[in-house]
């Protein structure tokens, strides 16, 4: 069956950092780009944060995390990540991984998602 499954959600402090996982199972990993996407509140849709593609390249951001933000994978491992430095409150909402280069369609297949509540 395949399967992405987040990790690494919690409570974050304001300028803290943070490193989301997503280990994928039952799909060609290392085959595909991923994407890091995020449900904020009083959003409708996923709002895409980075997407690399399947070898590990071309890695994007969207303007929101530039600067903040690195993802990357270990295909070895089957794994995604995604690092934020200097969190902000408006960081706060449901990661998701998703198959695909800035993948956030309903159709495209994701993980049940990791929260981050970002507060003092």
């Amino acid at each position: 069956e395949a399967q992405l499954e987040e990790s690494g959600g919690g409570l974050i402090q304001p300028g803290d950092s943070l490193k989301l996982s997503c280990v994928a199972s039952g799909i060609a990993f290392g085959r595909e780009a991923m994407t890091w996407a995020r449900q904020v509140p009083g959003k409708e849709g996923l709002e895409w944060v980075a997407a690399i593609s399947h070898t590990g390249g071309a890695p994007a951001y969207a303007s929101s995390v530039k600067g903040r933000a690195t993802i990357s994978r270990d295909n070895a491992k089957k794994t995604l990540y995604l690092e934020l430095n200097s969190v902000k409150a408006e960081d706060a909402g449901v990661y998701y991984c998703t198959k695909g280069y800035v993948c956030t369609a309903p159709i495209c297949m994701r993980g049940p998602g990791t929260r981050v509540t970002v507060s003092n």
